[in-house]
């Protein structure tokens, strides 16, 4: 019998912690270590944005370095794990069953909010990924939505892995380090807050409810997988913060856990 899996959501931070992972990258590892053992991974990230759902489906994922500036050295790793198309069928299937229109690439690999993590989470890069876009220019209740619809995953042996970031605001952090500022703090505690009191209504509401949103979030996409996996996980899921901290200043690396 397959064990439930939870959903996680993760802030990933700089692709600078696949060199030189650090603290976050313990966690990662000490994730990876704590999970029951996924069949499959399915991938939301903040760094594949679409205008409808779109799943990809390489017979093996390439790494994809999207970025640039950084050192040499991280353009040469590689995480080159199965692709997943089985898997890729059935997020078409659940999500065109609650008639939300989704789009497959067969070619499209890993971007680096999928890579970073799952290179400390699964070293070996032998579970078969796949990974799903969001969409900017829709709510946290859509992205709820595709949470929901993709529900039956976590019986099935699938790990939903939300990746993005509690606060991302790049023309704010601090690149050489510093004291986390008032705003990213009232942002990052609201939302543990939030979740802890199963506030709901103001967690999807949290571009008018929530303290120094748009200051936190300039841009939503880092933040919109977090829906995916709370709206997959059940409903009035129960929610554990696994991770905590910031780093370049005012960058969260949260991370929750949400269980049925």
């Amino acid at each position: 019998m397959t064990r439930s899996l939870p959903t996680i959501f993760v802030s990933h931070g700089s692709p600078m912690l696949a060199v030189d992972p650090g603290a976050t990258g313990e966690f990662w590892k000490k994730l990876g270590r704590e999970l029951p053992q996924p069949q499959a991974v399915l991938v939301v990230s903040a760094h594949w944005t679409t205008r409808e759902p779109t799943v990809n489906a390489p017979l093996r994922n390439e790494t994809i370095h999207d970025f640039y500036g950084f050192p040499e050295a991280l353009y040469r790793i590689r995480y080159d794990a199965p692709g997943a198309p089985a898997l890729a069928d059935r997020v078409v299937s659940l999500l065109e069953g609650v008639s939300i229109p989704v789009r497959i690439d067969a070619q499209r690999g890993l971007d680096h909010g999928a890579w970073v993590p799952l290179q400390n989470m699964y070293p070996d890069a032998d579970l078969p990924v796949a990974q799903l876009s969001v969409q900017p220019q829709r709510d946290a209740r859509w992205h709820l939505r595709l949470g929901q619809a993709l529900r039956p995953l976590k019986d099935e042996g699938v790990l939903l892995l939300a990746t993005g970031g509690a606060v991302h605001n790049l023309r704010e952090m601090a690149r050489d380090g510093g004291p986390t500022p008032p705003w990213a703090k009232n942002f990052d505690d609201w939302l543990a807050a939030t979740l802890a009191a199963g506030k709901e209504k103001d967690f999807l509401d949290w571009e008018t409810v929530a303290p120094e949103a748009q200051r936190a979030q300039p841009t939503p996409e880092h933040f919109l997988p977090i829906f995916v996996a709370y709206g997959a996980a059940g409903d009035h899921p129960k929610i554990t913060r696994i991770n905590q901290g910031f780093t370049l200043g005012s960058m969260s690396m949260a991370a929750y856990q949400f269980a049925a």
